[in-house]
C-alpha cells in the first residue's frame, strides 16, 4: 500500500509540474529546422533594374517540438565565418511557415546591411531560427549555409570639399560625385571662397581627416593631384564646377553664372550678341532663381553666357542632362519663378512655378 501511495503522488506532482510549465516540461527536445533552398555554395547577382523581381524562395522543413503549439521562425544572416556574431534579420515572425521570399531589393538590402561591398561578391552565411510561442528558451537553428551575393548601390561615390568655405570639417563639408561605382571621375558644383581639398572615405564611409585619403595639389598648381605633401588649392570667391579624378590624379575647377536662354524667353535664342536673362544665387538653398515673363517656346541653362557648359531636359522630368540637345519646353505663357539647383551632384534639377 506505502508503494502504490508513492506511485499516485509522484503521478500527481508530474502532472501538477506539467500544467503550470507547460512549454518547458511537457515539451519533447525538438528536432531543429532543415534549410533545403537555396542551397550551400548558391550565387545570387542582384542588378537595380530588376529590384522588384524574386531573387529567391528559402525553404525549410518545420522544427519538432512534438505539441501542437504553433512554432515560430527568421530567418538570419551574417558575415561568413563570423558565427553570427552580428546578426541581421531577415524578417520574423513566421508562424509555422516553411518559407520567405525575396526580392532583388530586399536581399541587396541585407546585403548592405552586412557590409558587402557593392558590385562584388561576398559570402554571408544563413540559418532558420525557430521558438515555441512566446518560449524564448525553446530556441533551435538549422545548420548554417553560405551564400555568395554580389550586390548592387544606386549611391554614386563621393568626395567630400572641405575649405575655408565651410570651416574646413569634412564630415559636412559638400560633395563631389563619381559617374558610377567604381569610377574615380567626381564632380559637382560648389561654392568656394578661397583655399580647400578634397577627402575621401574611410573602409566604414566616415569622411575626416586622417581617416580616408586626402588630396590637394602636388605644388605645381597645374591641376596636378597629390595625396602626399599636398598644398591647399586656391579660388576666388564663386560658384564652381568643380572637377576631381582620382585615377589620373587631375582636377578642374571652372567659375560659373548661371543664366536662362531660348525663344520662350524675352531676349531669345543668344543671337548677335543678346545676352541671357542672368538669375542670381542664394546661398541658404543652394538654387540659381529668375522670374520671367515666358512665352509658348524653349529654354535652356547656360554658364557664363556661352555654350560649353549647358543643360536641358530630354526626358521631361525635371533633371537636367549635361550639353543635351534638347530643349526644355514651356507650354504656357505666364510669369515664372524659374529654379536651378546643381547641389546635388550628378542630379542636377530644375522647376518653372508659374506665379
Amino acid at each position: 500500500m506505502k508503494n502504490i501511495f508513492k506511485s499516485l503522488m509522484l503521478s500527481l506532482l508530474i502532472i501538477t509540474v506539467s500544467c503550470e510549465n507547460d512549454d518547458k516540461t511537457s515539451v519533447t527536445s525538438p528536432n531543429a529546422p532543415v534549410l533545403l533552398n537555396p542551397a550551400n555554395g548558391d550565387k545570387f547577382s542582384l542588378r537595380p533594374e530588376k529590384s522588384t523581381d524574386l531573387a529567391t524562395t528559402f525553404v525549410w522543413n518545420h522544427a519538432e517540438y512534438g505539441v501542437q503549439t504553433a512554432v515560430n521562425y527568421s530567418v538570419e544572416f551574417a558575415l561568413a565565418g563570423t558565427d553570427f556574431a552580428v546578426v541581421i534579420d531577415g524578417g520574423s515572425p513566421f508562424d509555422n511557415q516553411k518559407f520567405k521570399a525575396y526580392t532583388v531589393a530586399e536581399l541587396n538590402q541585407i546585403s548592405t546591411a552586412a557590409g558587402l561591398t557593392p558590385f562584388a561578391d561576398g559570402d554571408l552565411d544563413v540559418r532558420i531560427k525557430a521558438w515555441l510561442g512566446a518560449n524564448v528558451e525553446m530556441v533551435s537553428y538549422s545548420e548554417p549555409l553560405t551564400i555568395t551575393i554580389n550586390g548592387f548601390t544606386d549611391q554614386l561615390p563621393t568626395l567630400a570639399v572641405p575649405g575655408n568655405h565651410q570651416g574646413w570639417s569634412p564630415p559636412t563639408a559638400p560633395r563631389i560625385a563619381s559617374s558610377a561605382f567604381g569610377e574615380t571621375d567626381y564632380e559637382g558644383y560648389i561654392w568656394l571662397d578661397g583655399e580647400f581639398k578634397f577627402v575621401g572615405p574611410d573602409a566604414e564611409g566616415v569622411y575626416d581627416w586622417n581617416k580616408g585619403p586626402d588630396y590637394g595639389d602636388d605644388g605645381s598648381f597645374s591641376n596636378i593631384l597629390a595625396e602626399q605633401n599636398e598644398s591647399n588649392i586656391t579660388v576666388t570667391p564663386g560658384y564652381y564646377w568643380v572637377k576631381a579624378d582620382t585615377g589620373l590624379l587631375t582636377y578642374s575647377v571652372t567659375k560659373t553664372d548661371w543664366g536662362v536662354t531660348g525663344s520662350a524667353t524675352p531676349n531669345g535664342w543668344p543671337d548677335n550678341g543678346i545676352q541671357d536673362h542672368n538669375m542670381v544665387y542664394d546661398a541658404t538653398s543652394k538654387t540659381w532663381t529668375a522670374t520671367l515673363a515666358l512665352s509658348v517656346g524653349e529654354l535652356k541653362f547656360r554658364a557664363n553666357d556661352a555654350w560649353l557648359i549647358n543643360y536641358g531636359d530630354a526626358e521631361g522630368d525635371g533633371v537636367l542632362d549635361f550639353n543635351n540637345g534638347t530643349n526644355i519646353q514651356v507650354t504656357a505663357a505666364g510669369t515664372y519663378i524659374i529654379k536651378l539647383n546643381l547641389s546635388d551632384p550628378r542630379n542636377y534639377t530644375y522647376t518653372l512655378s508659374l506665379q
